[in-house]
């Protein structure tokens, strides 16, 4: 068998495994997987599987017989795997030849920006619709975390073969567009001194109401205040919502957010979509009209209860536009639909899994993420509210305090659905407790280096201009060194780590988690710091500087790829 030149190799060790276990005349039970992991401890390998404890019982052998089985019948390329030993109760320990770890940085630096990169996805066609804040107010933290997650998902789903894009979806229609629309009238009717109700109970107060309302022309604001009531919080809640959606989307790309099509609820009633759902799950006889109301019955398609899709009053629901969007979105050819949802929206996802089904789409191509709750922590304290917004740090207040770079990072160091809690005082320490701050510094540490080593020698084999940009283009004679003197503990170590990138970057993808991108890179930024505090780089022997010198630019282009990947910056100095 040749050596392996872009597999990751957890996925080649995993085939060989399952070879083996046939060969072996052994079978895994049904619903347990083949997994393999990096052990903890380096002395327990590169590579470790409990596969032999998983065949044990329906085998009923001892699990250490079972993994002495499947060493003999593994058939392995030493070229890519040293050893592999039994350990413990029967664990498997590979050990991956010196020379495989070495060829990393060469597959790094055959193509720098694609390394990582895979087909895994196949080409099918995603839509990510996140944030999809209400337009009655400014964005908030929690927006801030969907924004970070759904932008990154978007970016990790592109590069492991998928064609994914960004929707962000408006509810700009029914009583709270009004409400915010009275709201605004109340504070324009204060500026210029006309007579107008207070802002009803369930309006918007917060201070940015006021400042809506002064930016409002005053001809056009008297105008409409000359209008009966309704028309007045229609016309004045369109022109807020319009403003609302203008500021959300210039923070949005502050924020660096990809935001591919924004889509409006109202553009869904008044074009006719929501009209065409309700009479499609007619047609299906799966509507019952019941105390005033038309149902759909969600009970048949998994729901706890019906759902209300046209009040007593003739209004079509939130539901039944939901119900239009999600078939609209499948209408338009993606393959499978992911929707980032706050905390509070767990009913909402057996209830579209069945409509979806009812409007004739797979069920099990629409998958929720919910994005949890996070509190803002400034010297131990909770931060309870926005002098602004009355009730709730907004976006821009995080980033100007903290900037885009650690509010992203720090968003996407822990799973989407676990609460979290944000130190404002971490989040702007320049120290190595602050992780964006640590990952950056390795990328700005290894640009160091590499300038300091054009500069020193630029004479030395490797000539250049002293003036030119640290790109990988530039290193192109580091891409064919002798990379053997790579061998030792923390370089292998480093080497190990930086094979893992591939694999790292699919599993992301596949279980819709870019937290484990944000993880890796904590990781590798440790292996690059120890290694750098225990050799030194710029060694007198050439062979060995240069050796070291690729692995570091190496190094530098991962950590790059994947801050990339987390719309984080890559500085090279600090």
């Amino acid at each position: 068998m040749p050596v392996v030149k872009t597999w990751p190799i957890e996925s080649y060790l995993i085939d060989r495994l399952q070879a083996a276990i046939g060969k072996a005349g052994l079978a895994l039970p049904e619903g347990i997987p083949l997994e393999l992991e990096v052990p903890r401890e380096a002395g327990h390998g590169d590579w470790a599987s409990n596969v032999a404890l998983a065949l044990a019982k329906p085998a009923r052998r001892p699990p250490r017989e079972i993994a002495k089985s499947l060493i003999e019948a593994l058939d392995v390329d030493p070229a890519v795997v040293a050893s592999v030993e039994t350990a413990g109760a029967g664990f498997l320990n590979f050990r991956l030849a010196p020379a495989w770890l070495q060829s990393t940085v060469r597959r790094i630096l055959e193509d720098p920006d694609a390394y990582g990169t895979s087909d895994a996805g196949g080409g099918e066609k995603v839509l990510v619709e996140y944030v999809s804040a209400n337009p009655t107010g400014p964005l908030n933290v929690v927006s801030a975390r969907a924004a970070s997650i759904g932008d990154t998902l978007i970016r990790i789903l592109n590069a492991a073969g998928w064609r994914a894009a960004g929707e962000f979806y408006c509810n700009d229609w029914g009583l709270q567009a009004e409400l915010f629309g009275a709201s605004i009238r109340t504070r324009f009717a204060e500026r210029v001194g006309a007579p107008a109700p207070p802002i009803p109970e369930e309006g918007y107060s917060g201070d940015y109401v006021s400042e809506l309302a002064r930016e409002l022309d005053e001809g056009t604001g008297r105008g409409w205040l000359e209008r009966p009531e309704r028309e007045q919080r229609l016309a004045f809640g369109a022109w807020g919502i319009d403003r609302m959606l203008e500021i959300q989307r210039a923070e949005l790309e502050r924020f660096g957010a990809r935001i591919d099509r924004w889509v409006r609820e109202s553009e869904l009633h008044r074009g006719g979509a929501v009209d065409a759902a309700r009479e499609r799950l007619q047609s299906q006889q799966l509507l019952t009209q019941r105390e005033g109301a038309l149902w759909f019955r969600s009970t048949e398609f998994g729901d706890q209860e019906d759902r209300v899709v046209v009040r007593s009053n003739g209004e079509p629901t939130y539901f039944l536009a939901d119900a239009a969007y999600h078939h609209d979105k499948f209408s338009r050819g993606f393959d499978r639909l992911i929707d980032l949802l706050g905390p509070d929206h767990h009913g909402h996802i057996t209830r579209m899994q069945g409509v979806i089904e009812a409007l004739g789409w797979p069920r099990d191509k629409f998958d929720v993420i919910m994005i949890q709750w996070v509190r803002l922590l400034r010297a131990g304290e909770v931060v309870k509210m926005s002098k602004r917004s009355g009730d709730f740090v907004t976006l821009r207040e995080l980033t100007d305090e903290v900037g885009v770079d650690a509010a992203r990072f720090f968003f996407l160091m822990r799973r989407a659905e676990s609460p979290m809690d944000f130190d404002l005082d971490l989040a702007v320490r320049r120290t190595e407790e602050n992780p964006v701050y640590y990952v950056q510094y390795a990328h700005a540490r290894i640009c160091s280096v590499l300038e300091q080593w054009r500069t020193q020698f630029v004479d030395e084999n490797h000539a250049f201009p002293v003036t030119s940009a640290l790109n990988a283009s530039d290193f192109d004679p580091l891409k064919n060194v002798d990379l053997a003197p790579l061998s030792g503990a923390r370089e292998l170590a480093l080497l190990q780590r930086l094979g893992e990138y591939a694999e790292i970057l699919e599993n992301a993808a596949a279980e819709l988690a870019p937290h484990q991108i944000a993880f890796y890179l904590r990781e590798l930024a440790g292996e690059f710091h120890s290694y750098y505090n225990a050799e030194r780089i710029l060694v007198a022997e050439a062979p060995l500087r240069s050796s070291r010198l690729a692995l570091c630019l190496a190094a530098r282009q991962v950590l790059r790829n994947g801050l990339s990947l987390m719309g984080v910056s890559q500085p090279e100095k600090m």
